[in-house]
């Protein structure tokens, strides 16, 4: 559709050097001056490289090489010729996970295939009922975790194409509206002041351009541009941000206008680039035989399905399960030997009693029950967990790669700092809403109240509120404590950051724009607005009768010589500005002055001429409230905080400061470090380094991957927090991806392992405290599992020995009784350790070591201990009611049927399970800590000053976790009616009621505590000193230091 005729602009830029363009302060900007090396090599590249290096190409010259007159633009015919030769503008679709690969994540482990074989051979051997009950626990499982995935990944938006839908273009000499995705290299765009960038564009004319561009370089000030700027050569490899004269596809004009040349689309932008990092690439073909391929792709295959690849939680427990099934087998080769091979069902059915013995069947669905509700906890802290694995795996980090921009800082601008002429100096402090002039506390040497203030400071509220074209309002009630400020969450603005955060700061003193011209009755008369080039904006207003003010406000070096005053001046307020400066604020300079209403001002020199200086203010991206206190709390717990962000080495380096990542401003001993520094480094290089940079800035995507593989050669396990564009090949490289949900781009999102609903770079803090208590928690209720699995093999290994008449092997347990201990009596109680809150210390500790993993040595030689232990109470329980009493009469075919002479195998089936139950109940208790006493282990924050608190502090410490508390009730509870109703007790559990036996129980449950106690006692002394995990060769760096002081 036809807009209107095209307005005139050069057709055939000179390709002579454009006139100087002033430098613009380090800290917020870079604008190169033009050299003659980018026009002298400029005909000596290829064709290849003109689009790729437009940055160092004159405008002239790209357009000649892409055939086109950039007043005209291209024709209809060629535009379409060039769209079906190279496609449309748009990035490929990432392909969705699908329901299946949802549902395959969910039996691609071990344990898995190892009671899907129990199934089998359940139902095979026609023993329904634990065929049923294995059926039921594997499909808890695959449910449960199917479920949290599905609604995982249904959270999070697909990738969608990151292009404005619509967009002005030249075409044949006119300015046509047309879908973004018909765009093709060489077509001319013109932007304004709120579009979305269609393409990557080198400018052919800009007048006032600026574009947000934090999405991809993560830079929190729009970029000011200048198409007149010719980058040389050398400056080829220059970060994204730096390059004044291009403009990017997904960036945002934020202020003025212009044209550009397309010089790429599709997955040629930068953001294709980025997006083509996020595709799984293929292998690259390989010179081996076809045999040696298809073993290779068939292991890897399997290696998938059984879970041995995945997280190092996931990969532990199928090697387990592995190990298990391979026992399972060895130990049923041993039954079937002891019954000289002759494998009778009766055999056959004792084998399977012994493989579902030592199988912890409620372990998977424990685990994942255990983590599902993990990731509802994590929910409801504004984490949104996108896949399982990675809430359990997230505990063990050692080092995170954060951005700044929105994820340690607010992503919003504030005046931090002021200097009023005349030596006033004010500052604000705490803020924590941008938009809302009553956050934050204020510390001023001034009197600031109106009616009290000096006239030196009340001309710097009006040029702060009047020179300023950002608005901010509220439309909620006043506040109590003033009649002039709305309540807090109220607040609203519109226009540019730097702007806003001025207005803000006048209304903070009742003195907003609209306050101000109410007050003062002053009319606008002329503006001058912002020009990047001489880098300042004028207004002038009415001032007193006969008189017009005119207020100016930009960068520092461009207000000096316009001021009136002497050299010496001018130092001490440049002196002023660069101290500010170094602390990571953008300063800018204000000044006014008062002339004559009969005075021609609109000339802009005649305006901007003999001023009055007024003052400077320092604006910045602030840290969020809870950012530093996370920081610390990362260093206390062994984890390096590394800042790699698109923003200036100035901003950054003062940031990391002020949050604690680094000591101090000043960059030194390669603790701050340009990204272009860092990538011209080799692998080699950067491992002889004493340790990784702590701040990086000036990223490119490149660098923050090569910074996440840095940490992988240092074994290290990383996490990569971001929320833009750029930020997406390392968040899907590192071990963990965690993405903004708020400000965060789709790409983002999609690489992601976790969202932060809310944008906090403390809610990360949370997620690894909560993936530490996992951790925790997981060995609790490994310990209780597995010592259960190993008092049933002691007891039925060991009870082969009961021989009937016969010769036959009497079961010491049923095999239902085996079914009801692991998935009854102990899947509630396991899920209950898997609730336990977490220890105080939590985060006071380093990351446990990876190569380790949840299987220590001391978790081994606890659950032997235990399991042991157990199994040989219950086969003393089962030889003092046959032997002891009864004569040890096994009688016959008691595994098959009762009659009257199995009531003493009966009756010692039930006082066998008895003291199974109720040890492993009171186990559960136990391992709430592995060393501390069970009578005395205490609640965080409780008076235990007295004795009677202490001695009955047992009782509210275990009710705490009710779950926990009510599981084991339960659990001792409901063994009386399973051993008391009939039919029930005897043709179901094929066990007896029982009376003096309880006395047998009672005296094993005390010999266990007292077992377990004194296992504990020997464990707080030296025992514990050897029992303690051994550290690797090789310690992440970040937990290095941390684990030299770990107390035993």
């Amino acid at each position: 559709m036809v807009i209107s005729s095209i307005p005139s602009h050069d057709a055939t830029p000179s390709t002579d050097p454009p006139p100087p363009v002033e430098d613009e302060p380090p800290i917020c900007g870079y604008n190169e001056k033009p050299t003659n090396e980018s026009v002298t090599t400029i005909d000596e590249r290829s064709d290849d490289d003109v689009t790729e290096l437009a940055h160092t190409t004159d405008v002239a010259f790209l357009a000649r090489h892409l055939s086109v007159n950039t007043k005209n633009g291209l024709s209809g015919d060629d535009a379409a010729a060039r769209l079906a030769a190279n496609g449309p503008n748009r990035l490929k679709d990432v392909k969705k996970v699908s329901v299946f690969e949802i549902l395959l994540r969910q039996v691609s482990n071990s344990l898995t295939f190892v009671l899907a074989i129990v199934m089998i051979l359940s139902f095979s051997l026609g023993d329904w009922i634990e065929g049923a009950v294995v059926a039921a626990v594997v499909s808890v499982n695959v449910v449960v975790g199917f479920v949290q995935d599905f609604k995982a990944e249904q959270s999070v938006l697909s990738l969608q194409v990151l292009s404005s839908p619509e967009c002005n273009v030249i075409r044949g000499n006119v300015i046509q509206t047309v879908r973004a995705e018909s765009l093709v290299v060489g077509d001319i765009v013109q932007l304004s002041t709120g579009d979305i960038v269609p393409a990557d564009l080198r400018l052919v004319e800009s007048h006032n351009l600026s574009t947000d561009e934090a999405l991809l370089t993560g830079e929190s000030l729009p970029s000011s541009k200048n198409a007149e700027v010719v980058l040389p050569l050398s400056k080829a490899d220059i970060a994204i941000g730096d390059r004044v004269n291009m403009v990017y596809s997904a960036s945002i004009v934020a202020r003025g206008r212009g044209f550009g040349l397309v010089t790429a689309t599709g997955m040629n932008t930068e953001v294709g680039k980025i997006a083509a990092l996020l595709e799984t690439r293929k292998p690259k073909k390989s010179s081996s035989p076809f045999i040696v391929r298809a073993a290779k792709r068939f292991w890897y295959g399997l290696k998938s399905a059984l879970g041995l690849i995945g997280s190092p939680l996931q990969v532990s427990l199928s090697k387990f399960a592995l190990l298990l099934f391979a026992l399972a087998i060895l130990l049923a080769i041993i039954v079937f030997s002891t019954a000289k091979w002759d494998v009778s069902d009766e055999v056959l059915i004792y084998g399977l009693c012994v493989a579902i013995a030592i199988i912890p069947e409620s372990l998977i669905a424990v685990l994942t029950l255990t983590i599902a509700v993990g990731t509802q906890t994590m929910a409801k802290s504004n984490i949104i967990v996108r896949r399982l694995s990675s809430l359990e795996a997230i505990g063990g980090a050692t080092n995170i790669c954060s951005d700044k921009t929105g994820t340690l800082t607010l992503g919003k601008m504030i005046l931090k700092r002021a200097i009023v002429a005349g030596g006033g100096n004010i500052r604000i402090h705490d803020t924590s809403d941008p938009f809302n002039p009553h956050s934050g506390t204020v510390e001023s040497s001034l009197a600031t109240q109106e009616g009290q203030r000096s006239t030196e400071f009340s001309r710097f509220l009006e040029i702060v509120s009047l020179c300023n074209l950002a608005e901010v309002s509220s439309s909620s009630v006043t506040n109590e404590s003033s009649s002039t400020l709305p309540t807090q969450s109220a607040w609203t603005a519109k226009g540019e950051p730097t702007e806003i955060a001025l207005q803000v700061f006048a209304t903070r003193f009742q003195h907003g724009k609209t306050e101000a011209l109410v007050k003062s009755q002053r009319k606008l008369l002329m503006e001058f607005p912002f020009d990047s080039t001489i880098k300042r904006m004028a207004v002038a207003y009415t001032g007193a009768p006969g008189t017009t003010d005119v207020f100016v406000k930009g960068a520092t070096e461009s207000l000096l010589p316009l001021l009136a005053c002497s050299d010496q001046t001018r130092r001490d307020i440049l002196g002023e500005a660069e101290a500010m400066a170094l602390k990571g604020l953008r300063v800018l300079c204000l000044a006014s002055k008062s002339v004559d209403d009969t005075i021609d001002l609109t000339e802009r020199t005649n305006a901007e001429s003999d001023l009055k200086y007024a003052g400077l203010v320092g604006i910045y991206d602030p840290p969020r409230a809870e950012t530093a206190e996370a920081v610390r709390t990362c260093q206390s717990a062994g984890i390096k905080v590394h800042m790699l962000t698109g923003d200036h080495i100035g901003t950054a380096s003062a940031i990391a400061a002020e949050v604690g990542i680094t000591k101090t401003v000043k960059a030194g001993h390669g603790v701050v470090m340009a990204g272009g520094d860092f990538d011209k480094l080799s692998e080699a290089e950067i491992d002889a380094l004493p340790e990784l940079p702590l701040v990086i800035a000036r990223c490119s995507p490149t660098t923050k991957v090569r910074m996440v593989q840095a940490l992988h050669r240092r074994k290290a396990f990383a996490i990569m927090t971001g929320d833009g564009i750029n930020d997406s090949p390392a968040l899907k490289l590192a071990d963990i991806g965690i993405a903004m949900g708020i400000n965060g781009s789709d790409v983002a999102k999609q690489a992601a392992d976790m969202v932060l609903a809310d944008d906090n770079f403390a809610s990360i803090v949370r997620a690894i405290k909560e993936g530490r208590r996992l951790f925790d928690n997981i060995q609790k209720f490994l310990i209780h599992l597995l010592a259960s699995n190993i008092a049933q093999v002691t007891l039925l290994m060991i009870g082969l020995a009961f021989k009937d008449v016969n010769g036959s092997s009497i079961f010491p347990m049923s095999p239902l009784e085996i079914l009801w201990v692991n998935l009854v009596t102990s899947a509630p109680v396991a899920l209950g350790l898997g609730l336990e809150p977490a220890v105080p210390d939590i985060m006071n500790r380093p990351p446990h070591p990876l190569e380790v993993g949840v299987f220590t040595w001391e978790l081994i030689i606890d659950k032997t201990v235990y399991g042991v232990s157990i199994g040989a109470l219950c086969l003393a329980a089962f030889s003092i009611v046959v032997y002891g009493v009864n004569g040890g009469d096994l009688g016959q075919h008691c595994n098959e049927e009762f009659t009257a002479s199995c009531e003493a195998v009966f009756r010692a089936r039930s006082t066998v399970f008895g003291v199974l139950t109720f040890a492993l109940l009171i186990l559960a208790w136990e391992v709430i800590d592995f060393r501390k006493s069970l009578f005395n282990l205490r609640l965080p924050g409780r008076d235990y000053s007295t004795t009677s608190r202490k001695v009955f502090s047992v009782g509210p410490t275990l009710y705490h976790n009710r779950f926990l508390f009510w599981s084991c009730i339960a659990g001792f509870a409901i063994i009386f009616p399973l051993i008391y109703i009939p039919t029930l007790n005897l043709d179901v559990f094929d066990h007896r009621p029982i009376s003096w036996e309880w006395g047998v129980v009672a005296g094993c449950i005390v010999v266990q505590i007292l077992i377990a106690e004194t296992w504990k006692w020997l464990k707080r002394g030296k025992l514990g000193q050897k029992l303690a995990v051994r550290q690797p060769d090789h310690v992440p760096e970040a937990a290095a230091s941390a684990r030299m002081t770990l107390p035993v």
